[in-house]
């Protein structure tokens, strides 16, 4: 599995990843650091709008958000012509409250995804996204929009553990398959095992987390576990 970004307006560039990869014989996971106004990290943190006038249809706000969704969903659309399936993951940390999405609260939280959802799947007609719910590591109660909006549920864990907590907490919510979808330090495989939480699939996150966290030796004992299917696996399948 890959992950991308379309952080900074890099549309086309995450397309021709996605597109690269999927030829490869891998899975393209995409998630959307974005403000409502701004493309950048910061913006996703900072921005705090007015979520009445941004759910709000016709408002400067509400347009401004859609006009953010048609380019993405255009460049989702292309992937959906290319054949190319998209683990699609917005709004993640939601009830982190570090992000802007997630500051109006649950309820807004929900109005949020499903406005996003309905536009998306009925509006621009992409049904090759699967849609992920992406809690933090807390998993806090209250902010389950359905599992006629999600078709999987997932946490963001950075504390070295098998994010056992955040595994038993979404069991609770949902019966959809769970996944681990931002990881820092790994654990052998062994350890997820005895824990009784093997994720449908975890993804590391780049650069430091990878790098520092993680040594060559631990890497190699996740990856060549027969519990974890990596790329060469589906490519001798093919």
């Amino acid at each position: 599995m890959r992950g991308l970004d379309f952080i900074h307006d890099d549309y086309d560039g995450v397309v021709m990843r996605a597109k690269e990869w999927h030829l490869r014989g891998g899975l393209v996971t995409i998630c959307w650091h974005t403000g409502v106004i701004g493309n950048t990290y910061p913006a996703s943190k900072e921005e705090l709008p007015d979520f009445d006038r941004l759910l709000t249809p016709g408002t400067e706000e509400n347009s401004m958000m859609i006009s953010r969704w048609r380019r993405a969903a255009s460049a989702l659309g292309e992937l959906k012509s290319l054949g190319i399936p998209v683990l699609w993951r917005p709004f993640h940390e939601f009830d982190g409250g570090w992000f802007w999405w997630g500051k109006g609260g649950a309820e807004v939280f929900k109005r949020l995804w499903i406005t996003m959802y309905e536009t998306f799947t009925r509006e621009y007609s992409l049904d090759n996204l699967v849609w992920v719910l992406g809690y933090s590591g807390e998993v806090r109660p209250g902010w389950y929009p359905g599992d006629e909006y999600c078709d999987v549920a997932g946490s963001d864990n950075y504390d070295g553990t098998t994010n056992l907590a955040a595994w038993k907490r979404l069991k609770e919510i949902t019966a959809r398959p769970l996944a681990f979808h931002e990881v820092g330090k790994l654990n052998p495989i062994s350890r997820f095992e005895e824990d009784g939480c093997l994720w449908s699939w975890f993804m590391n996150w780049h650069t430091s987390y990878l790098i520092q966290d993680n040594p060559p030796e631990l890497l190699k004992d996740v990856y060549s576990s027969q519990k974890v299917i990596t790329l060469r696996d589906v490519s001798h399948r093919k």
